[in-house]
């Protein structure tokens, strides 16, 4: 979807000040170089932040419409902090998806009540390549859900929406984080060197 400017701007000034999103030289998990650092996790300890993020995907399940979902599936463990509170304002039922299997009890790797048939919707944070949201749908589909679209705040551009295509699953995201380097980048908070290091990692795709 588009965000309106000056709310996508808002969360975008909002991300970079606590620290969410960063600029520069970093070293992801996976061993990967990347021009930037985005910590979704840290989201919820700043309300307001917490605050302009839900209203974020409340904005997409108006894009996605309620009606076409009957369950909210977090990611676990950011999505979760986006799936409890959104499915609580909703009105929906949530479960989630562990990353692995847990290894006693059931064995479950979706935790909560589901029944065969049920649209679910998948939440999570972010997406680079979709792999996180790929595995989560093909738990959910494992245990009977049907699952046609997913939402995140933030796409990073490298692949997720034609990955999560080729599973049948709409990938539906707020901003690019194109979009939000460029507001950053236009109030002076980065330099030009690390702007087009973000653009460059992201395919050269402008918002």
């Amino acid at each position: 979807m588009t965000a309106d400017e000056p709310t996508r701007a808002k969360l975008a000034e909002s991300l970079f000040r606590i620290g969410a999103l960063r600029f520069g030289r970093f070293t992801l998990a996976s061993g990967k170089s990347s021009s930037y650092y985005l910590d979704l996790r840290t989201v919820p300890s700043h309300p307001q932040t917490y605050e302009l993020v839900m209203s974020a995907f409340r904005d997409m399940v108006k894009a996605i419409g309620e009606s076409n979902f009957d369950v909210i599936a977090g990611v676990a463990t950011a999505g979760v902090t986006i799936s409890s509170p959104l499915a609580f304002l909703l009105k929906k039922p949530m479960v989630y998806v562990r990353k692995e299997e847990k290894e006693h009890g059931l064995r479950k790797s979706v935790e909560g009540a589901t029944t065969p048939g049920e649209r679910a919707l998948v939440i999570d944070d972010l997406v680079t390549t979709g792999g996180s949201v790929v595995s989560a749908v093909e738990a959910l589909r494992g245990v009977g859900c049907v699952v046609k679209d997913s939402a995140v705040l933030v796409d990073r551009l490298e692949g997720a929406k034609a990955n999560l295509a080729e599973a049948g699953v709409r990938l539906t995201a707020y901003a690019p984080v194109t979009a939000l380097a460029e507001v950053i980048y236009a109030k002076g908070l980065m330099t030009k060197g690390n702007f087009e290091a973000v653009l460059k990692q992201s395919g050269g795709k402008r918002p």
